[in-house]
């Protein structure tokens, strides 16, 4: 039994030993200073929600929310119009006031790309991407908003496990059943962090990350991905900062230069088991993805942030982001 806990013990020894300089490691990613170039070159993206196509938005809303999409340089809205039915059917009645909303939108912003967001959860009971009965009624949606006048389709399913054939098949399908001048975009989960961690964790019914592979699978099939670099379990701003500069670094080997790849910025108060809100904040997101955007040799073309999101989103939230991205003036976070 002496014998036992001591090989226990000494096991969790080691344990703390790897995560400590794991730690050390992954805050080391947070040093430095940006390139001047790594800012914003006007290609930038938000998430809107469901009040846009419902009714319960109008022009009063948009009047106090278009200066924030002129000052932040977004170059793409993605707007609530689901969820899908967990068949896959998305009804017209989820967003019957799509009209008035892109007239009024296209008038105030003319130059601002707007995409139908369409997503539903994908676990065991939920939507099941593998069905391809399901996947004909998602397209099917998909075509529907494309033809309401949308400029394009923003697909979001939560949690796709990595090397998933249903959301691969899917974006096949769309691609095929869209327009060719319908833009085609996706929300993409964290790429693990250390490689091989993705197959276990999806084994044990995790699935939070990516490989890096599936991940320029996926690239492959759409115009734009949309990192959704929050809530990582990170528990100090320095160790949030660390990942998404890691992150950032990782995304931009996987993602093929002529994909749009927008990386994600918390605007929200969520407070969870993966998320503290005083650590995921947007100063140190988009110093961080500065950082990470600084080790290419050069400004890549079609890169920016997307800001998650337009309900949640304060005044000093945007303010930071403006700072930390698109007008950067120093240092921020810690």
């Amino acid at each position: 039994m002496k014998w036992l806990l001591k090989r226990v013990f000494a096991g969790l020894a080691a344990l703390l030993v790897v995560a400590a300089a794991g730690a050390v490691l992954l805050r080391l990613q947070y040093t430095g200073d940006p390139r001047p170039w790594a800012v914003s070159n006007g290609t930038n993206a938000l998430w809107m929600g469901h009040a846009w196509v419902d009714g319960r938005n109008g022009a009063d809303e948009l009047a106090e929310l278009a200066p924030r999409i002129i000052s932040g340089e977004i170059s793409d809205v993605y707007v609530h119009v689901g969820p899908l039915e967990l068949d896959g059917t998305l009804k017209a009645s989820k967003y019957a006031e799509a009209d008035e909303f892109l007239r009024m939108f296209r008038d105030e912003l003319p130059d601002v790309r707007v995409s139908a967001w369409v997503g539903q959860r994908v676990e065991a009971g939920e939507l099941d991407l593998s069905d391809e009965a399901s996947r004909e009624r998602v397209v099917e949606g998909a075509s529907d908003v494309a033809a309401a006048g949308f400029d394009g389709v923003h697909y979001n399913f939560e949690p796709v496990p990595n090397n998933d054939p249903g959301l691969i098949s899917l974006l096949e399908e769309t691609r095929e059943a869209l327009p060719d001048d319908a833009l085609l975009s996706t929300a993409v989960p964290q790429i693990e962090p250390l490689g091989g961690l993705a197959f276990p964790l999806t084994l044990i019914g995790a699935p939070k990350y990516w490989s890096s592979g599936y991940l320029g699978r996926v690239a492959e099939l759409v115009d734009q991905v949309a990192v959704m670099s929050y809530d990582t379990a990170m528990p100090t701003k320095g160790l949030y900062g660390g990942f998404v500069a890691r992150q950032t670094r990782s995304v931009l080997d996987a993602v093929p230069e002529d994909v749009q790849v927008f990386m994600g910025v918390p605007a929200y108060p969520d407070d969870h088991a993966t998320r503290d809100p005083d650590a995921e904040v947007p100063e140190v997101a988009t110093r961080a993805i500065r950082l990470g955007l600084s080790d290419e040799p050069e400004r890549r073309e079609r890169f920016g942030t997307a800001v998650y999101v337009d309900f949640t989103a304060t005044d000093e939230q945007w303010e930071a982001y403006q700072r930390g991205w698109v007008r950067p003036g120093g240092k921020d976070g810690d």
